[in-house]
């Protein structure tokens, strides 16, 4: 499984982004995704997840402004920003927490990430 992250960039207080995640490989019996940032100096912090079957989760420094959704035709996760302060500046990550099968229906469990993303906040 691969996680391709984009739709990052340089936007003045107040801008809006949208970052995508999309995912190639395997289909996989379950798939939740978030997101994830990391500032300099800073450790990595969740921002928002959505599980597979839709029930989404957020931070509260990003309750109200950020939007996490998906298009599973698409295998594609999306994070709506808007009302982006300086504060947001930071590397953004996708991740996906996957569960598989295999042949002999044992389960498996694993974590992938995408390559980052990164989104500037600044006049």
């Amino acid at each position: 499984v691969q996680l391709q992250a984009s739709g990052g960039g340089l936007v003045q207080p107040g801008g809006s982004l949208r970052l995508s995640c999309t995912v190639s490989g395997s289909i996989l019996s379950r798939d939740d995704m978030g997101w994830y940032r990391q500032a300099p100096g800073k450790q990595r912090e969740l921002v928002a997840s959505i599980a597979t079957g839709g029930s989404t989760d957020y931070a509260d420094f990003v309750k109200g402004r950020f939007t996490i959704s998906r298009d599973k035709a698409k295998r594609t996760v999306y994070l709506q920003m808007n009302s982006l302060k300086p504060e947001d500046t930071a590397f953004y990550y996708c991740s996906l927490d996957g569960l598989y099968y295999s042949d002999d229906g044992v389960p498996h469990v694993f974590r992938s990430w995408g390559q980052g993303t990164q989104v500037t906040v600044s006049s």
